[in-house]
């Protein structure tokens, strides 16, 4: 795939034209507002060495998941470690449509747009994007992130025990609010499951008056 570069300037148009859309200040959250929930499956938590083998995305609005509005990529695979093919699944092999990494790249950029993404342990998926942007000689995403496990903390009477750096694991929260795990460990799927449990935890939050919809800006967070 060919990208044409603007003058004086080493980023592609796809690259400038997400920038610009960070011009003005984030739009507060609402239940109105297009949220993205998304996950990466990737050969190995190293952000350098490892490399993202797939990313899962699907639109949050209006309380509910917008299952008309999803991505699923599958990158052509540069570096392969068959020891995490058991928990993904995906192989040298397997029949998916596979891109280049800066054609994904591409593709996610356009789909998220200036929207708050939402994830699991947020900071890995978004240390595993930012590293593959800086190999293309790009910058790091610009959107702020909710993080579903800071968000479900906040919904245990643990967290006012010492509890503020249990690290709850995408299955745990499966188990406590009930949502079927029989798509986990793929990124479309897991990216599903993570919109669902965000909904369910903000109802949740919104039932013990700890937190409106609304007043989830303040949790909102660009990560470090």
């Amino acid at each position: 795939m060919n990208f044409r570069f603007k003058k004086n300037n080493n980023a592609p148009d796809f690259w400038l034209e997400y920038l610009r859309l960070f011009d003005k200040k984030p739009q507060k959250l609402s239940p109105g507002i297009r949220l993205i929930a998304l996950d990466t499956e990737t050969t190995g938590f190293d952000y350098e060495a490892d490399r993202i083998l797939s990313i899962g995305a699907v639109a949050v609005t209006n309380n509910a998941i917008n299952v008309s509005d999803q991505l699923e990529i599958y990158l052509k695979q540069e570096v392969f470690n068959v020891d995490t093919v058991e928990i993904h699944g995906i192989r040298k092999n397997n029949d998916f449509e596979k891109v280049t990494e800066i054609a994904a790249l591409q593709q996610f950029v356009k789909y998220i747009g200036n929207a708050t993404l939402i994830a699991h342990h947020a900071n890995f998926d978004r240390k595993m994007i930012n590293s593959a942007l800086q190999r293309h000689g790009l910058g790091s995403l610009k959107n702020t992130f909710l993080d579903t496990a800071v968000l479900f903390r906040n919904t245990k009477h643990l967290v006012y025990l010492n509890d503020q750096n249990k690290r709850y694991s995408l299955d745990e929260l499966c188990n406590d609010l009930k949502i079927s795990k029989s798509d986990r460990h793929t990124a479309s799927g897991d990216a599903f499951i993570t919109a669902m449990a965000f909904l369910k935890i903000v109802a949740r939050l919104k039932k013990d008056k700890k937190i409106n919809f609304e007043e989830l800006s303040r949790l909102r967070t660009h990560l470090e």
